[in-house]
């Protein structure tokens, strides 16, 4: 079971780099299992990343593999208390997302039907110092009524049951930023 999640974690972080959704060491994707979480090693860039840059923590915290997990961490085991349903986190620095942050204050608006659908909504959280528990306590509060939100200045994080799902939640996240960004552009 943990080798097939380390190689899901490994997949998704390199199709998120090859999509241009986060740079080199830019991001994190967690699969909770129980009452463990694999997350990205401190330091994996993200279209190198092997198995071997995945480490494990329980959800109390705790390190339970030799290699240490993103600074992110605890952002991941807060949304993951918080909720139960969510299976899967990815967080990615994708350009449109970021840029919108920064002049967008509540939410940013759904565009597409297919946005409209699987994310129904996405709010913008002010900015936070990546790392810490203040960031992983707000991006949770949003979380606890939306499947993606926007850092400010920082990136994106999605959930979902699945790897696959949280992830493509990501996609769409940037394609609405993206979309937003060239209809404002226009005007």
């Amino acid at each position: 079971m943990s080798r097939a999640i380390k190689t899901q974690l490994v997949r998704y972080s390199r199709k998120a780099h090859e999509r241009g959704l986060t740079a080199a060491f830019g991001g994190n994707l967690s699969v909770r299992s129980g009452g463990l979480v694999f997350i990205k090693a401190t330091g994996a860039v993200m279209d190198e990343m092997t198995g071997e840059q995945v480490a494990v923590v329980s959800i109390d915290g705790n390190q339970i593999s030799g290699v240490r997990p993103s600074s992110e961490y605890r952002l991941h085991l807060e949304v993951y208390r918080r909720r139960p349903d969510v299976r899967a986190i990815v967080h990615l620095h994708p350009p449109y997302a970021i840029a919108a942050s920064t002049t967008v204050d509540v939410e940013l608006p759904v565009i597409t039907p297919e946005a409209e659908i699987y994310l129904k909504r996405i709010p913008v959280v002010p900015f936070r110092p990546a790392g810490t528990q203040e960031l992983a306590e707000v991006v949770a509060d949003a979380l606890c009524h939306a499947d993606a939100v926007i850092m400010e200045r920082h990136g994106t994080v999605t959930v979902g049951r699945s790897l696959r799902e949280a992830f493509y939640k990501a996609e769409l996240v940037e394609e609405s930023a993206k979309l937003w960004y060239l209809s404002k552009r226009d005007k």
